[in-house]
């Protein structure tokens, strides 16, 4: 539940380029549009500026709107693979309940410029060799297993790149494709549980490469990988927006209202996606 309270006049946050400007109406406009007027600052009644062609106004919790630049936004689609998500290799119910509302939203974003990014493990020989202990540890069950250990039936070996148990879980690997070849999609591996931790990620590298300042965070799980990649987009700048119906954990109680309560009054803001597509308009 978001608890912060409208601000009573307008304010603007941030610098000369990277700048939030917040109103009274609930209105929060992270475009980098257009600046607050000095004679602005004390009018409890300016009004906003009209949306733009190139704007969408997405309902957020709080009693918020978020008025984000279209092609400045990148649905970020975090380790929706067959290893966390196959039956035959887990139970994970809420996990596979986001499948039918990403494939939803998905179409929408893409019709207005909006990038989709798949960011998933996928690991190299070489990387097995680089991990942190602590990384490898939690990672390994029972002593056994652990990355590149060879699954069952055709899985492959345990998230490593283009293994079938590091693809998406179908219906999404097809959605993937599809947009891959029609040059909306992207593929991003990561070898950590942040897809933008450290110097220099791909995910940082391609983000800034492309002028994406908003991210909607979606994936599995909840309060690891996702928050994980959220906290660090957080902290180098990113606008956060979490789809509540596209995340999901195996983590007990508590653990996803965490990150729910915590993106919601610190780390940016949550939605749905069935709100994000009233944005769109279709």
């Amino acid at each position: 539940m978001v608890s912060r309270p409208r601000v009573p006049l307008p304010v603007e946050y941030g610098n000369d380029t990277e700048f939030w400007v917040e109103y009274p109406s609930g209105l929060v406009d992270v475009s980098r549009t257009d600046r607050l007027p000095a004679e602005a600052k004390d009018d409890a009644k300016f009004q906003p500026p009209p949306l733009k062609a190139t704007q969408l106004d997405i309902p957020v919790d709080g009693d918020r709107v978020v008025r984000v630049d279209k092609e400045k936004t990148a649905l970020v689609v975090i380790d929706m693979q067959n290893f966390f998500l196959h039956p035959d290799l887990r139970t994970h119910e809420t996990g596979l309940a986001c499948v039918d509302p990403l494939m939803n939203i998905i179409p929408p974003l893409r019709s207005v410029g909006s990038k989709i990014l798949w960011v998933n493990w996928g690991l190299t020989d070489h990387e097995l060799k680089t991990l942190p202990p602590s990384l490898i540890r939690s990672f390994r069950k029972h002593n056994g297993g652990g990355f590149g250990s060879e699954l069952p039936g055709n899985f492959g070996r345990l998230l490593m790149r283009d293994a079938y148990n590091s693809e998406l879980y179908e219906p999404l690997q097809s959605e993937y494709l599809k947009g891959a070849k029609n040059g909306t999609d992207f593929w991003i591996h990561k070898n950590r549980m942040s897809g933008i931790w450290g110097y220099q990620t791909a995910l940082d590298l391609f983000l800034k490469e492309n002028g994406i300042t908003t991210l909607l965070l979606a994936g599995v799980n909840t309060d690891q990988c996702v928050l994980g990649t959220l906290v660090d987009a957080y902290y180098r700048g990113y606008d956060c927006i979490v789809l509540e119906d596209g995340t999901a954990t195996t983590s007990p109680e508590g653990a996803f209202e965490n990150v729910i309560y915590n993106t919601g009054n610190s780390y940016g803001f949550v939605t749905d996606t069935k709100r994000v597509i009233g944005a769109v308009g279709l």
